[in-house]
């Protein structure tokens, strides 16, 4: 399949990508109201990154401006997340990535670890100690599951290169990964997304 076939939505530049995705985000995933969030915080706002990663175009945008960012990443043989919500960000950012040319694996982090055979907390191709990768996050929030995902990749012998959002909610999530060790980007912010 060449570009000439593709839907025009989807032969659209990076940047009228990103404004397209944020509409979907807007429309499909962005709550206001009185939520509990998974840190137990109270907020005015909830994101469900999956409304959006699980719809086909949104999924096509988020894997092509996830591997947007991969440029600066050449190195990167794989990205994956913490399951559920890094699970739909991994296929669709591999499978961008194989239509631009470049292979990257994927990988799925589990809530607990494998309770029969290998025990394993990473599911996926086996990756060699030190294999460079880059996790996955549908929001940050307070950066705690990220940085537990961190812990369990790490452990695993593989080697982050950086940490990648859908949306970054702009409440110390970025700070706290950073101050870890680990380069944030983010697709949106709270602020862009709410504007």
């Amino acid at each position: 399949m060449n570009a000439s076939t593709l839907p025009a939505q989807l032969q659209l530049s990076n940047q009228e990508g990103r404004t397209r995705l944020a509409d979907i985000l807007r429309e499909r995933s962005v709550r206001t109201g009185n939520f509990t969030l998974a840190s137990g915080k109270q907020s005015d706002l909830y994101v469900d990154v999956r409304k959006t990663s699980l719809d086909p175009e949104g999924a096509w945008w988020i894997g092509r401006l996830f591997t947007a960012e991969l440029a600066d990443y050449p190195d990167v043989e794989a990205v994956g997340g913490p399951t559920l919500g890094a699970d739909p960000l991994t296929t669709a950012t591999s499978l961008a990535a194989w239509t631009l040319g470049r292979r990257l694996l994927g990988f799925l982090i589990r809530k607990q670890a494998k309770g029969h055979g290998t025990g394993r907390w990473i599911e996926g191709p086996d990756l060699a100690d030190g294999t460079p990768v880059v996790l996955l996050e549908d929001v940050l929030t307070t950066g705690g599951s990220a940085l537990q995902a961190c812990e369990r990749v790490r452990a695993h012998g593989l080697n982050i290169c950086a940490v990648f959002a859908v949306v970054d909610r702009e409440e110390g999530g970025r700070q706290a990964i950073e101050e870890a060790g680990y380069p944030v980007r983010a697709l949106f912010t709270r602020s862009e997304l709410l504007s």
